[in-house]
């Protein structure tokens, strides 16, 4: 997509990310920031936007996981954890919080949708495995042979690993 189409459809929806980004940061400023740098990694990748897809979706991603990236970013620089794993104290700071799970809320919404678009006759085989079916349980269960249990597990991974991809280390 050329530059000039690019930016005006940007401008468009900065709105909509300010709204977004309201969500998930504790003041105007920071959600004002969160939206600048969702801006910036846009323009910088838009070459890897696909041209009649959906670029508020598109923004909304990049928004989320770059609020995620410098939480993490922020825990990993400033947080130490005590022995009993429910506090943290922030450097310079005598202020203690509670982790408040944002995080893995995040993740287990992604994950969860992630699931649901797993064809129906891969997604049961994958849970009930991943619940500790033995593969031959399944197939019993499911009245299949085992090798197509083995077949649907093996690709619902292959899925959900390419719709999860941001997750990656």
């Amino acid at each position: 997509m050329d530059n000039a189409p690019f930016n005006t459809r940007l401008t468009g929806e900065i709105n909509s990310l300010n709204r977004y980004a309201r969500q998930y940061a504790r003041d105007d400023e920071s959600a004002r920031d969160l939206v600048q740098e969702t801006l910036s990694k846009a323009v910088r990748h838009r070459e890897k936007f696909k041209v009649g897809t959906n670029l508020k979706a598109w923004l909304h991603t990049i928004l989320k996981n770059t609020f995620i990236n410098n939480y993490r970013k922020v825990k990993r620089t400033y947080a130490i954890f005590h022995d009993d794993g429910e506090e943290i104290a922030y450097k310079g700071s005598s202020i203690h919080v509670h982790r408040n799970g944002s995080e893995g809320k995040f993740m287990m919404e992604d994950i969860n949708r992630a699931l649901n678009k797993l064809p129906e006759n891969h997604c049961t085989p994958f849970i009930m495995h991943f619940e500790g079916f033995k593969y031959h349980e399944i197939a019993e269960h499911l009245k299949i042979p085992i090798g197509t249990v083995k077949t649907r597990i093996h690709g619902a991974r292959a899925l959900l690993r390419k719709l999860l991809k941001g997750y990656e280390s």
